[in-house]
């Protein structure tokens, strides 16, 4: 039984948000602004936004610390000033990277399609390091994957800061014929917790992109201008240990192509791209039947992936995800030998027209000989792999969907078909998810379901899956649990103090059910979870199951108890710690016994430029005697070294222990440099290490070796 909730972090009050009044006129000027975080004349021309609103710590409350931003425009350009009150020796300043910014911050997000849904943001700290994002599903999620072309400058003074932005105009999209766009804008200052926005939002929702107030266009409207054409060619080289003290040198280049001939189009293709991993996947330990997911790291993947995403990702409660149709770690993808798949081409096209979006992937990979585990040849044949996306916006702010992804083998056709979408109000979200697979001739069906709502003084959530036995998608998509059905549900009520330490308290029962096909039969029980969280900015979570099972021929009384704990109280340090206990069956020992875990991260800034962590995990497995048959020790320490913005050095090691053979099994060492010296242009060096023991050998040997150099660089037009 997996946790029901995890950092429920938006939830009720009582007064309902009204932000008809928060509107702005954009004012042109001829001359661009200069970046330089002094406030120039130039924006006494920009009406003052002000009124900020406090959503937390204290709901509701003046804003602690004074605010204020202003917008202006030129015919190429939008720009924003940021100007955030405080004493200096409060404001937490530390370089860093884009999107890995730590401190004090600000955000504007903008509606630029006026759907209620989607909004692109940006955001700055205090000490210069850019963010950006696009949110979706109003506002329920984030892609940080999307990386736009954008410039901003911020300057500490002894009384705050400044931040100024530059949105090129042609580096996003937009609708031309609208009338204004939603705005946002937010205000984060760690030291005390407290989250500002301009808008207003109920505190059991959040922010909502619904819920925006409006940048007005008076005198003057965006047209894009110019070709509108990113061009990045690649020089690459990879180092290859053979054994023997044998190494192999692959020097190669590749070309990446973004072009958008309407603010609504976006086309994108690669040619022999470099697609390998950075840094090695993070060791995961697993006793179930089923197969374990690693998330997608390449960046032509990532990268405009928003319209592929299936409808429904509830990222504030963790509670329900989607089935993944499109699994793109399937495409180009490790061998039994640890080589990979190359991928000749790939190519994609997104876009939207009025209330529809749309998107298209294709890609090419070639015939692979390859050693497969019993040490025979086996071939990978060649493949195109392909994708389609329609999805439709219906009743304002709900959406309904179809996806296509499929590939084609000599001889074979493998693929599935989905339809999805959300149903939405203000405080809940109705998901759904109807899709069949197609094997040559052979196919079955899936389905998922999730149900979520925060109302005022109480919570409720449901999900559902079902898929059929033969729901085979293993060559797209990643859906293992073929022949089961799932369902669980909780409600219960939610307290929040509007004054002392505790913010939250929320209580949560309801049943679950589990069927799998190759048991014949259907695990039941009930849960129970409580959940409290403190305006310092910390809080935990115990879940607790119990229930009947059946596993391997073996009935059995099923049950769980977990904790899980956040701490984020200081902006020098943050935290977190779990574990759990349960009765379950271990299929990779096949037995049935008891089964426990601890984990636990952390980080502390050592200075301004540096940050060190680690974390640690420890899995117990017991045995039908109910003594402790081995337990597996793994440990990530790491360093990392800004010594400028968006400049970067970073190291660690990770490694396996097992206390059965007293013996470090596995160790990973690897360190990466990297620097964006200009928008979406890079510089990688990469170098890592694997040393672990074959045949039961007594020594650790050294088992890879990989350096890989990288440069990429933005033609822009």
């Amino acid at each position: 039984m997996k946790k029901i909730l995890s950092l429920i972090v938006f939830l009720p009050l009582i007064t309902f948000a009204n932000n008809d009044n928060k509107v702005v006129p954009l004012k042109r000027i001829d001359s661009p602004i200069k970046l330089d975080g002094i406030i120039d004349s130039d924006w006494d021309k920009a009406p003052e936004i002000n009124g900020f609103f406090q959503l937390s710590p204290y709901y509701g409350k003046d804003p602690s610390k004074n605010t204020y931003a202003k917008i202006l425009t030129t015919e190429n350009a939008l720009y924003c000033l940021m100007v955030c009150y405080d004493d200096i020796v409060n404001i937490q300043q530390s370089t860093g990277k884009l999107d890995d910014s730590r401190g004090d911050v600000v955000s504007l997000m903008l509606d630029t399609f006026g759907d209620n849904r989607t909004a692109y943001k940006f955001a700055v700290s205090a000490a210069g390091v850019r963010a950006d994002c696009r949110l979706l599903d109003d506002a329920r999620n984030r892609d940080y994957n999307w990386d736009g072309i954008w410039f901003s400058e911020s300057k500490v003074y002894d009384w705050g800061y400044v931040v100024e932005i530059e949105i090129p105009y042609k580096s996003i999209q937009y609708n031309e014929n609208l009338e204004y766009w939603g705005l946002d804008i937010d205000r984060w200052i760690p030291a005390i917790s407290e989250d500002q926005y301009w808008c207003r939002y109920e505190q059991n929702e959040g922010q909502r992109v619904s819920k925006f107030g409006k940048l007005v266009f008076e005198d003057f409207k965006p047209s894009i201008k110019g070709l509108n054409l990113e061009i990045y060619p690649t020089v690459f080289g990879k180092l290859t240990y053979l054994g023997n003290s044998k190494y192999k040198m692959d020097p190669n280049a590749g070309l990446d192509i973004f072009y958008n001939p309407s603010p609504q189009l976006t086309l994108q293709a690669t040619a022999n791209p470099d697609f390998a991993q950075i840094e090695e996947d993070p060791y995961e330990f697993n006793i179930s039947r089923y197969e374990t997911f690693f998330s997608e790291r390449r960046p032509f993947f990532i990268q405009g992936n928003e319209i592929f995403m299936p409808s429904g990702r509830q990222r504030n409660s963790g509670f329900y995800s989607p089935l993944e149709l499109f699994y793109s770690r399937r495409i180009g993808k490790k061998l039994a030998d640890g080589r990979e798949v190359p991928i000749i081409f790939g190519a994609k096209a997104f876009g939207r027209y009025e209330e529809w979006e749309y998107g298209g992937f294709v890609a090419r990979t070639p015939e692979k000989e390859y050693t497969d585990y019993d040490g025979s040849s086996a071939v990978e044949p060649s493949a195109y792999f392909i994708s389609g996306r329609v999805k439709k916006q219906i009743l304002d702010n709900s959406n309904i969907g179809v996806l296509f992804v499929g590939k084609q083998t000599p001889g074979n056709t493998y693929g599935v078909i989905d339809i999805d979408g959300a149903f939405r109000g203000p405080s809940w979200q109705l998901s759904y998810q109807f899709a069949r697979s197609i094997k040559n001739s052979e196919g079955d069906f899936a389905t998922s379901l999730g149900y979520m709502n925060f109302a005022e003084t109480w919570v409720t959530g449901i999900r559902s899956r079902y898929v059929g036995e033969n729901f085979d998608v293993n060559q797209v998509g990643y859906v293992p649990w073929r022949g089961t059905a799932h369902f669980v549900s909780f409600s219960g009520p939610i307290w929040y103090p509007k004054e002392g330490a505790v913010s939250q308290i929320l209580i949560y029962t309801g049943p679950f059910i589990d069927y799998e096909k190759v048991d014949g039969y259907t695990d039941h029980g009930w849960h129970f979870g409580y959940n409290m969280q403190f305006r310092s900015n910390w809080g935990f979570e115990i879940n607790s199951s119990i229930g009947k099972s059946k596993d391997m021929n073996v009935k059995y009384d099923s049950y769980e108890l977990s904790l899980s704990s956040w701490f984020n109280i200081n902006p020098k340090w943050n935290a977190n710690a779990y574990g759990g206990y349960t009765k379950t069956y271990n299929f990779s020992r096949d037995y049935l016994a008891f089964y426990s875990w601890v984990g636990a991260n952390f980080s502390i800034k050592a200075s301004d430029i540096i940050r060190i962590g680690t974390s640690y995990s420890m899995w117990i497995e017991g045995n039908p005697a109910g003594d402790v048959e081995d337990i597996t020790y793994n440990a990530r320490p790491w360093i990392s070294v800004t010594p400028i913005n968006d400049l970067n050095f970073y190291f660690y090691v990770d490694n396996v222990f097992v206390k059965s053979t007293d013996k470090m099994e596995r160790i990973f060492f690897g360190g990466l440099f990297s620097y964006q010296f200009s928008p979406k242009s890079w510089i990688y060096l990469a170098i890592n290490e694997v040393h672990d023991r074959f045949n039961n050998t007594r020594s650790m040997e050294l088992s890879d070796r990989v350096s890989v150099f990288k440069i990429k660089y933005l033609y822009y037009f």
